[in-house]
């Protein structure tokens, strides 16, 4: 007998119930009368809007003088048949309800050519439902192919870097670090107010009032190093005419478009191409000396110097932002060096050889100074600069790299750390020695730190994780 708990839905259940009883021409008041029950409750059971019991449905299989495994097969019936289940299932869907469409009525007379067609409609808009939900595996599979397109593009956007040029000639900015004076202006060339606020919905990092013009920002001692960047980001979306994206691979290549915009205004092309080139000449490239020259992060000028290197030095490199745990939260590469990555090609989340500089940065005494060294790896031999970052989210490393060939740039080439990684095999370092494992096996239970923001989905929404009733009435309250 087939056991309910796995077998088909009161709604297909109910399908074989009505198809079985016009099948022999029985009524519902005749069909209900022998089986026991009121035909108002055998409506209710074949419009599958009520559970029936097994005593109830096998009574019924008697007064209908079928099988109860009749009943149960979870095929549908016809075509027909499984159309209209299809359909009465997608309308009794939350995700239908919030449509705010009112459901089609399901009878003899809806043409079999509408309910195909509704149906492929309910399973294209479900499609697109799940692919804008971000899932974990989405947003991986979609950040993958985003970091190749800015492999292809050697991480230049030419068309990014004229419209930050063409804003800073506006305002006739003359050289130097932006100031907060010249974000201003910027926004104002633009205008845009903006306004500092310490109610800011809390998952927001801005939000841009398009009506009446103004950016809020939250202010400038709520976390925020330097808000700059986050009003430069804003501005970002208005200048490159950003629309709502279409699905979360658009909404990632709009993050990389405002925050390469953003840098691009702090650390102007022209002049730091012009510090890179004379740097490069006298053979002492440093990272922090374009940090330093424009007042910016040591990670933002590791990024710009990516935008820059290989397009104006000649100069492949990579650059990677990870957890004191070794785990990749933002990475890029053009020279050949081989991040870990997963099934579907994506490198967030996966922990980094313990004998590469990013990791072996954290072991050092003093960790406010960078850290340099030579690592050998299976597809070659990479000089890399790291510096730890101390943030409210916790420790991070920052590291920029060169292959071996182009190392005579860079300041600290001199260095004497060298280390050797032949990872991916585990014996590298995934693997403890087998001495240690068997020392200790079946002793050991470590409880997991669970890493959940690569498990959950993105909250669903055309902006992944903002509470848009929260926006809507900040901005209410603002107006």
């Amino acid at each position: 007998m087939t056991d309910l708990a796995t077998g088909p839905d009161p709604i297909t259940i109910g399908r074989q119930l009505r198809h079985i009883r016009r099948g022999t021409g029985r009524t519902l008041d005749d069909v209900a009368g022998v089986a026991g029950i009121s035909s108002s409750a055998l409506s209710l059971l074949e419009n599958g809007k009520r559970e029936a019991k097994v005593s109830t449905l096998a009574a019924l299989a008697t007064a209908l003088g079928t099988d109860l495994a009749d009943l149960l097969r979870a095929r549908p019936p016809s075509r027909r048949a499984a159309l209209e289940i299809a359909l009465e299932k997608a309308q009794r869907a939350d995700s239908f309800e919030s449509l705010g469409v009112p459901a089609v009525k399901i009878g003899p007379r809806l043409p079999t050519e509408a309910l195909e067609a509704l149906v492929g409609m309910h399973e294209a808009l479900a499609a697109v439902q799940a692919e804008r939900a971000a899932t974990p595996e989405q947003a991986r599979r979609a950040n993958a192919e985003l970091r190749h397109r800015m492999r292809a593009a050697n991480n230049y956007f030419p068309e990014v870097e004229q419209a930050a040029g063409d804003l800073l000639k506006a305002i006739d900015h003359r050289g130097g670090p932006i100031t907060r004076t010249a974000v201003n202006k910027l926004a104002a060339h633009l205008g845009f107010d903006l306004v500092h606020t310490a109610d800011l919905p809390t998952s927001t990092r801005s939000v841009t009032d398009l009506a009446n013009r103004r950016i809020f920002l939250p202010q400038p001692d709520a976390g925020q190093s330097d808000s700059r960047s986050l009003a430069l980001q804003a501005l970002g979306h208005v200048v490159l005419g950003h629309e709502v994206p279409a699905d979360y691979g658009e909404f990632l290549s709009q993050r990389v478009e405002i925050n390469y915009f953003s840098a691009a205004l702090l650390i102007p092309e022209s002049s730091a191409v012009q510090l890179l080139t004379r740097a490069k000449a006298a053979k002492d490239i440093a990272i922090e000396d374009l940090r330093d020259a424009y007042a910016v992060s040591y990670e933002t000028a590791a990024h710009r110097f990516t935008n820059l290197a290989t397009r104006h030095l000649d100069l492949p490199v990579h650059f990677m932002r990870i957890s004191e745990a070794g785990l990749i939260y933002k990475a890029y590469e053009n020279d050949g060096v081989r991040f870990p990555s997963d099934a579907t090609g994506a490198i967030e989340g996966q922990r980094v050889c313990r004998h590469w500089t990013a990791r072996v940065v954290f072991e050092q005494p003093d960790l406010s100074n960078a850290y340099q060294q030579y690592t050998d790896t299976g597809s070659g031999t990479y000089w890399c600069s790291a510096v730890v970052d101390r943030t409210p989210n916790g420790t991070f490393s920052v590291s920029v790299g060169v292959p071996y060939a182009q190392v005579k740039w860079m300041r600290g080439r001199e260095t004497t750390e060298r280390s050797k990684s032949r990872c991916p095999d585990p014996t590298c370092c995934a693997q403890p020695p087998a001495e240690l494992a068997q020392r200790w096996s079946g002793m050991a239970w470590p409880s997991a730190r669970v890493h959940s923001h690569l498990l959950a989905a993105m909250p669903p929404g055309v902006f992944p994780g903002v509470d848009d009733t929260e926006v809507l009435n900040f901005l209410e309250a603002q107006a």
